[in-house]
Parts: C-alpha cells; sequence; structure tokens
C-alpha cells in the first residue's frame, strides 16, 4: 500500500472532481490537512473486505466508509459477478437500514452495478438483513448487498455481501472479490451511471410489495403451536432501536393474534443518530433501559427489542420483584431450543434426523439440551453465515426439513430455512409464542429457565470485549493474540489443561483467527478478534453448582483476561 500521506494528496486532488462525490467526505479531507494523526487514522489500511463485507467509521478515507470506498467494493462484486455469471443471471438485490448515509450508499452500489450490466432490485423503503436474504433467495439473484452496521455506533456504516443462496458469501468468494478489489483505483476504474436515469429505464427495479407479503407468511408458517391454546393479549412494549423493525415486526406479530403491543415511541422512528441508545444493541442494558421504563409504566408483560438492522433480538420479562431481568442471547436461545423441542415431539412433528446449529462460542449446554431430544447439534465457527452454510448442505441432499433451529449468544435466532442469516422478525414471534404458551399454564419464562439448569446444570456465560481504536490499536490486537498462541499456562490463576486453535483449521471448520481454553474447574474460555470492529472478545463459560459459585469463577477469569488484555 504507498504512503498514507501520499494516499491523503490523491484523495484531497481527485475527490472532488471524481465522477462520484459527497461534500461531507471532500470537507472532511480540507479539515484534516496538516493533521498526521488523522490522516495516519484515515489512510493506514483499506478497509477490509471479509465474509461479512466491509465495515468502518463513516468518513474520508480508505479506511472509512464513504462513496469512494462503497463505488469500489461494488465495482468489485460486480467484476466478480460478470466472471462467474451468465449475462441473463446477473442480477442483484440491494436494502439498507437507517444509519448514516444508507440510502446513498445504497444507491451508489446500485448505479454501479447498472452500469456493469447488472439488473438491480431495490427495497424501496429501509428494511431488514433477513429481507435482503429473503430476496435474493426469492428474486433468483446472483447476489445481495445489505448496507448496515448492524449494532455499531450511529459512527459505522458497513456493506455486508450475500451469494445467490442468500447466504452472506463464503471465505473462498470473499477472497477473489477482493482481488478484483484491489485491482482497481478508486478515482479512474469505478463505472457509474446516474441512478434516476436507472430507475426510469428499468435497470434499477423496486422490490415488490408481494415479496414483503411472502416474507410474513414464512416467519408465520415457523409456528410451532400446532393448534395449543394460547393468550395472545400477552401485554408487550416493543422497540425497533431507531432502525428497520418497526414494520415487519408489528405486522408479523399482528397477524399472529398479538396486538396488545406498545411501541417505544422515542425510539420508534428509523434514526441513524440513535439519539436515546448511543449503542443500539440489545445485548447492552443501556439500549434496553427505555423499553424497561415503558415496561414499567405500562405493567407490559414482555420487552422485545431488535437492533436497527433487525437481524438480533433481545427481551426482558416481569420478575418476582415486580421489575425486569433481562435474558442474555445464550438464555432465549436455551428456552427457545428446549420450546421447540418440545413441542415438535409432543405433536409428533420431529423430523427423522433432528439438527440443532451453535456457534463454538455459545453455550455448551444448548447440546445436553439436543441431545435429550435425541436432535444432532452440529457446531461452526462465530457468525451466523456458517449456521446458513449448514442450511444449505442440508438443502443440497435434499434434507432441509432437518434443521429444527440454529442460534448464537450474540442474540441472533433462526427457526426455518426461508433465510440463510439470523432472523429478529422470526425471533420476536417465536418468543411471543413461547412467551404466551407458558403464561397461560402459569409459569414465567424465569421459572422455565431455572428448570432447564436445575436439569442440565447450572452455566454462566458471559462476554468481555476490549476495544483497541487505530493502528496503534490494531498492532496491540495482534501482538495479544500472538502472545496467547506462544502459551498459557493460567488465566487469573486457573490452570490451562487444554488448548485449541482454530487458526490452522481443525474439526472440520475452516481457518479462523480463535483461540479456545479450557481452565480448571469447568470453564471455557475463548478468545478472538472481531471481525466488525476493533475489539478483542472474550467468551466465558462457567458450569458450576449454583450462580453464585460460577459468578465467582468468572469474575476471577474475567479479571485474568483484562489483565492480559491491557
Amino acid at each position: 500500500m504507498r504512503d498514507m500521506h501520499e494516499l491523503y494528496r490523491i484523495w484531497r486532488n481527485r475527490a472532488p472532481a471524481a465522477a462520484l462525490s459527497d461534500s461531507d467526505v471532500i470537507a472532511e479531507l480540507c479539515a484534516m490537512e496538516g493533521d498526521d494523526a488523522k490522516i495516519e487514522d484515515a489512510f493506514y489500511r483499506n478497509l477490509e473486505f471479509g465474509t461479512g463485507g466491509l465495515r468502518g467509521v463513516i468518513g474520508a478515507g480508505t479506511n472509512r466508509m464513504n462513496v469512494y470506498t462503497v463505488a469500489k467494493a461494488s465495482q468489485g462484486l460486480a467484476n466478480y459477478i460478470c466472471k462467474h455469471c451468465p449475462e441473463e443471471a446477473r442480477s442483484v438485490a440491494v436494502s439498507r437500514d437507517s444509519r448514516i448515509k444508507s440510502e446513498l450508499f445504497a444507491e451508489v452500489a446500485g448505479a454501479v452495478f447498472a452500469a456493469n450490466g447488472i439488473r438491480v432490485f431495490l427495497y424501496r423503503e429501509l428494511m431488514p438483513t433477513p429481507c435482503l436474504s429473503y430476496a435474493v433467495r426469492t428474486l433468483g439473484c446472483a447476489a445481495g448487498v445489505m448496507v448496515t452496521a448492524s449494532h455499531n455506533p450511529a459512527k459505522y456504516n458497513g456493506y455486508k455481501v450475500y451469494g445467490a443462496d442468500g447466504c452472506q458469501i463464503t471465505t473462498d468468494a470473499a477472497r477473489e472479490i477482493q482481488n478484483e478489489i484491489e485491482k482497481l483505483d478508486v478515482f479512474s476504474d469505478i463505472k457509474t451511471v446516474d441512478f434516476n436515469a436507472c430507475v426510469a429505464d428499468g435497470r434499477i427495479a423496486f422490490i415488490s410489495d408481494e415479496v414483503c407479503t411472502a416474507f410474513t407468511e414464512e416467519i408465520k408458517k415457523q409456528s410451532v403451536l400446532f393448534g395449543d391454546r394460547i393468550d395472545r393479549n400477552v401485554a408487550v412494549v416493543y422497540t425497533p432501536l431507531n432502525g428497520t423493525g418497526l414494520k415487519p415486526v408489528t405486522r408479523a406479530l399482528r397477524e399472529s393474534g398479538f396486538t396488545n403491543i406498545t411501541v417505544v415511541g422515542e425510539q420508534e422512528q428509523p434514526d441513524g443518530n440513535f439519539p436515546t441508545c448511543p449503542y443500539p444493541n440489545p445485548e447492552i442494558r443501556e439500549a434496553m433501559e427505555l423499553g424497561i421504563e415503558y415496561c414499567r409504566r405500562t405493567g407490559a408483560d414482555l420487552l422485545l427489542a431488535t437492533d436497527p438492522d433487525c437481524d438480533r433480538c433481545g427481551i426482558a420479562v416481569r420478575n418476582e420483584e415486580g421489575d425486569y431481568t433481562l435474558l442474555s442471547g445464550n438464555e432465549v436461545g436455551l428456552l427457545l431450543l428446549d420450546f421447540i423441542c418440545a413441542q415438535r415431539k409432543a405433536h409428533g412433528r420431529m423430523p427423522e434426523h433432528p439438527v440443532f446449529v451453535k456457534t463454538i462460542v455459545t453455550t455448551d449446554m444448548a447440546e445436553r439440551i439436543a441431545a435429550h431430544y435425541g436432535v444432532e447439534t452440529i457446531n461452526v465457527l462465530t457468525g451466523f453465515k456458517f449456521i446458513g452454510e449448514v442450511i444449505g448442505m442440508l438443502e443440497r441432499k435434499g434434507r432441509a426439513e432437518y434443521y429444527i433451529c440454529g442460534f448464537e449468544e450474540s442474540y441472533g435466532y433462526l427457526t426455518g430455512t426461508y433465510v440463510r442469516d439470523k432472523d429478529a422478525v422470526n425471533a420476536a414471534l417465536m418468543i411471543c409464542e413461547m412467551f404466551a404458551f407458558y403464561k397461560t399454564r402459569g409459569v414465567s419464562l424465569l421459572e422455565q429457565l431455572n428448570k432447564l439448569y436445575e436439569t442440565y446444570g447450572y452455566c454462566l456465560n458471559t462476554l468481555h470485549s476490549y476495544t483497541f481504536e487505530g493502528a496503534s490499536g490494531f498492532e496491540r490486537m495482534q501482538h495479544i493474540m500472538a502472545g496467547l498462541r506462544a502459551g498459557v499456562e493460567n488465566v487469573g490463576g486457573l490452570g490451562v489443561w487444554k488448548t485449541k486453535d482454530y487458526l490452522p483449521g481443525i474439526d472440520g471448520l475452516p481457518p479462523s483467527d480463535v483461540l479456545c481454553f479450557r481452565l480448571e474447574p469447568d470453564v471455557s474460555l475463548v478468545v478472538r478478534p472481531s471481525g466488525t470492529e476493533p475489539k478483542l472478545k472474550a467468551y466465558l463459560s462457567v458450569k458450576a453448582k449454583s450462580r453464585a459459585e460460577a459468578e465467582k469463577t468468572e469474575q476471577i477469569v474475567a479479571r485474568g483476561i483484562a489483565e492480559i488484555c491491557r
């Protein structure tokens, strides 16, 4: 890569005259002149294009999300499509979330594809990530693009790429697209045309409402009630966290009979600034606080929250003290898995060889529940795309019906095969049906969760993230991972008795920068760099006789990993 100051000068001189233009980027380029630190952070690398596509801070530079980096990625993807697809099969579906510049980036991508002779199908309004996956599959597209940074703070945006199967692209495809991108000059090698002209002449077409309706119908088919009686008048508070979930989630719930819904007004409408939830992630308590306050005021039974691109779903439920308890992604996943298995078994709806899929950082307790019902567990690498790939593998073998559900600890769930990514619309409906099923029978979700712990043993799962911003932070993360690979005898004083390094590719999984440590007495620690944020993530799983004992051990290990990541 060329010297970052040379790159800055090229951008400073050529961006204003480029076919694509963004006055915000040009103004930022002017403002950073003479500021070496800002220039370094903006140009020290290109945004990495991986299986998750691109994700980064919005702004000027090669290490930023802007019209130029989006157009360059789109041209690389277009070149890849033209190499692999006959002319009649060249089409791309495009969707976007509520983030800053998402609409602009979606239009830029569409214009680049159209200029390369690729038909574009674009949602007229913002839509969730699972709707993009569904459109790719339903419309028979060669690829899909979702403009989103998922649950990241407002300063981020991203560009996720999907294959013809509706699943995020494979590692091999990402590598080939990256090679195509690297061949391009961001200012001279990009083809583009006028977006509005392409809409007028049909090269860019809006996706019909029938596709949205069909998506909703598929979600409604996922019910495992099979005629069982439930009280659908449970009081629900829902927050889309200023993202895409409002219309699809409330539609699916209301068409399924859940009409007693209160939407959090301050977080109802799309707003990329996320004014009341700076971290719009249902994993984070602060993002849920306003919804919990609504629950307290209305006396609601259940809080549902979806992240900006509506692929993650978090919940809170009323506890014995009359307040509300947040459930983790692992806890909701365990409840859903047990509910789905129990219902299928009770009604004779279990497939011949049922399959459940989870990621390696998701609680091991799920395997014990699945085994109890005779369900096979398949473990995959972190990222729901790998769950989607298992569904695709089953589908190619003519056994898609074997898949009964999959989930990951980061609040992602899917109970059907109609899409290849996690779906918070599906999750919201399944959670409401499960909640209402148990409530109708006088059982709370917390009581049901405790029953699972009593049956399968208590398991505490936590996630600790450590942020490393900029070039120096990137180097620090690499240094920490190298140190861990060199060998660790103990973490927080607890001895390491087994280490698994996934970098070479093990257990039938592709290579991944992930380390797993087994500690005494019964602790699992998984460490990996985030693929979408400048963070190291440490996943702790502690099995113990009681919650108090598990929490004590977890705190010891958490302090130990924090020391390592200082």
